[in-house]
């Protein structure tokens, strides 16, 4: 459980840090908003992610599976593009954003969850 909660934060952190450094990606409402969104997005990767990613695996002939990071990639700024639709904590531009959007959440959420696993070692 603490386990969730501390990932829940890193993605909340992440999505802070991506709407301050990119431009067309806007998050209202500061921590909570982050929190909210967050969660949204967990939600909806949890329920619809790994089925988009079988998708665009079997549409792209296979290839999608032998390029998991750039599907799993593109998976990611289509979840946002959907917590975007369903929120109106999150307004981003267009799709090319979301893609820069999710490259960045990554980056940030991969080196949080590293920096919380030498804190807590």
């Amino acid at each position: 459980m603490l386990s969730i909660l501390i990932s829940w934060v890193v993605l909340g952190a992440a999505f802070l840090l991506t709407a301050e450094l990119l431009p067309g990606f806007q998050l209202t409402g500061g921590w909570r908003g982050a929190a909210v969104v967050s969660a949204i997005f967990g939600i909806i990767n949890w329920l619809i992610g790994w089925f988009l990613f079988v998708v665009l695996g079997i549409v792209s002939l296979g290839l999608g599976f032998l390029l998991a990071f750039i599907t799993r990639w593109i998976v990611n700024a289509l979840l946002l593009r959907i917590t975007d639709a369903v929120s109106d904590r999150l307004n981003i531009k267009d799709f090319k954003t979301a893609l820069i959007g999710a490259l960045l959440i990554s980056l940030f959420g991969t080196i949080g969850q590293w920096l919380v696993g030498v804190v807590l070692s």
